[in-house]
């Protein structure tokens, strides 16, 4: 029977369920990761300070009580932009540090698995994929758990620490805005995902002998591979 006849098994019915859930929570952590509204001020307050992300502050006409200049911080900036510098240790408290570095290594972790489950989802390279099936959805396993777990510690340090009056002053003026939003679901989805990619892992080691098979016919000329 030649190769291209043969009947391959195709990705499990777990792995496509679990690739699909971490695509959406990636797609979500993205978001979440790039765009200015994890804190917001309500409108009515007409407060100087009007949202912030990761990676972004917005005010407009805000006055640093603490800085011996009158300067007026206006606009959105990058949090390492020269134009926050003088209060950038204002802005970035230790607990926020710990949160960026939480959901940088989430984003890292979840899109790499992603593009090995793109790998897997399409068999290739197919003798490859074939032959440490169960050991990459090992890898998937892992890197999505590890996600939910750092995007779990993520959203609880920053739900709890948002409001401290340490950080942005009036802090009953503002509220938890919809890019928290967003990483509290992309955590949720992370963590079914690697349910499901738990399961997949189990099947492929439980079929790695009918996998070693398949690649001998593949290969019927050589010697019996030492699995």
């Amino acid at each position: 029977m030649s190769v291209e006849t043969k009947d391959y098994p195709r990705a499990s019915g777990h792995l496509v369920n679990g690739a699909l859930l971490s695509y959406i929570a990636g797609l979500l952590l993205l978001i979440a990761f790039c765009s200015p509204y994890w804190v917001q001020s309500f409108e009515e307050t007409f407060s100087s300070f009007k949202n912030m992300g990761l990676w972004e502050y917005c005010f407009e006409n805000f006055r640093f009580p603490y800085y011996q200049f009158d300067h007026l911080f206006d606009g959105c900036n990058h949090v390492f932009s020269f134009e926050y510098n003088v209060i950038r240790e204002w802005m970035l408290p230790g607990w926020l540090i710990v949160v960026q570095t939480f959901v940088t290594v989430s984003f890292l972790l979840s899109f790499s698995s992603q593009i090995v489950m793109a790998c897997q989802l399409c068999r290739w390279p197919l003798e490859f994929v074939l032959q440490y099936e169960w050991i990459i959805c090992i890898f998937d396993f892992i890197c999505i758990t590890l996600t939910a777990f750092l995007m779990f510690l993520s959203v609880a340090i920053f739900g709890g620490s948002h409001a401290r009056r340490d950080w942005l002053m009036y802090p009953n003026w503002n509220y938890l805005s919809w890019s928290y939003g967003l990483a509290v679901i992309s955590f949720f989805f992370h963590a079914f995902a690697a349910i499901f990619l738990y399961f997949a892992a189990r099947q492929a080691y439980e079929l790695r002998r009918e996998s070693r098979n398949l690649i001998m016919q593949m290969h019927p000329s050589q010697h019996r591979l030492g699995w």
